[in-house]
């Protein structure tokens, strides 16, 4: 399992402090997927800009995904820009994939995806795997899940990650899910205003 599949399920089986919103996950999904090519090496950082190794396979079917997605000319493709490329529609490709392996319900869908939301929860190893993580406090899954709105009873400070890199790569999802919510608002007041014209006498 990776660090995306465990942030995704640790997303839909612990509560938060609000529903995680679809854009801000994805966001999140981008950045785990960074912090595990970091992890194998598939990819460097220099700055704030990725830099790819030699493709490497990862043994997941996304995480290769993601390392064919790298940008690999130079100037290379700043942290923040690959949250916001690479994280386009991603929850819904993270569903899609562990819902296809039974890995939500337990059921395998062989031949089509489904996309109901609806499906009971089940004990799949991708399920207790997370948990697993979850419940020890691993510090990136519990930051990850923590930019989410997601704070189980762990304690209220995570440990911070020992690789620079991925600690870019945290403060980068923070940005990035803080710009997000910040665009959300401006179109809340926008749409209250708009409406407020059409009810004025």
């Amino acid at each position: 399992m990776t660090t995306p599949q465990d942030l995704f399920l640790v997303s839909v089986d612990v509560p938060g402090e609000r529903p995680v919103e679809q854009g801000d996950l994805a966001l999140a999904l981008a950045g785990a997927e960074l912090i595990d090519l970091l992890g194998i090496r598939a990819v460097t950082l220099d700055g704030d800009r990725i830099v790819p190794g030699p493709p490497l396979p990862t043994g997941d079917r996304l995480l290769d995904e993601a390392a064919a997605a790298l940008v690999r000319t130079e100037p290379y493709e700043t942290v923040a820009d690959w949250l916001w490329r690479r994280g386009e529609g991603l929850a819904v490709t993270y569903y899609d994939a562990l819902d296809a392996d039974g890995q939500l319900t337990g059921k395998q869908h062989r031949w089509l995806p489904r996309r109901s939301g609806s499906g009971e929860a089940a004990d799949t190893p991708a399920r207790r795997h997370a948990a697993d993580r979850w419940w020890s406090h691993e510090p990136v899954l519990c930051d990850l899940a923590s930019t989410l709105g997601i704070q189980g009873d762990r304690p209220a400070e995570a440990a911070e990650p020992g690789d620079e890199a991925v600690g870019s790569v945290l403060v980068a999802i923070g940005d990035a899910v803080t710009e997000l919510e910040a665009v959300r608002e401006r179109r809340r007041i926008e749409s209250v205003a708009f409406d407020n014209i059409w009810r004025a006498p």
